[in-house]
């Protein structure tokens, strides 16, 4: 059913093999759209992603922390986010807390 295609890559312009393994795993997963990259210029930017929003992917080793005083107990905690405005901020068992009781 399926047989191997040339592509042309939209970064740098090379042709590579769209394969008939990759167009049937492809259509398994529902993709609509051929790949547009060839496999470097894929991994390449798959790099660059990563590089770059690694800061902001939960459990990052480099994401930014902020000390903060809890508003319920008054424990100092360290939140991946800097608060802003007036509003309490609680540390994570309290803040679990407060959510569990907000939901029933």
């Amino acid at each position: 059913m399926f047989q191997d295609r040339t592509l042309v890559c939209r970064d740098c312009g090379r042709t590579f093999v769209f394969t008939a393994g990759e167009q049937e795993f492809y259509a398994e997963k529902g993709f609509q759209n051929e790949p547009s990259r060839c496999p470097s210029c894929r991994a390449a930017r798959r790099q660059v992603r990563a590089s770059v929003g690694g800061a902001r992917r939960p459990g990052s080793a480099n994401r930014a922390l902020y000390r903060v005083v809890c508003a319920d107990c008054g424990r100092e905690a360290e939140l991946p986010f800097q608060p802003t405005g007036g509003r309490p901020v609680y540390c994570p068992e309290c803040f679990s807390r407060r959510r569990g009781t907000a939901r029933r």
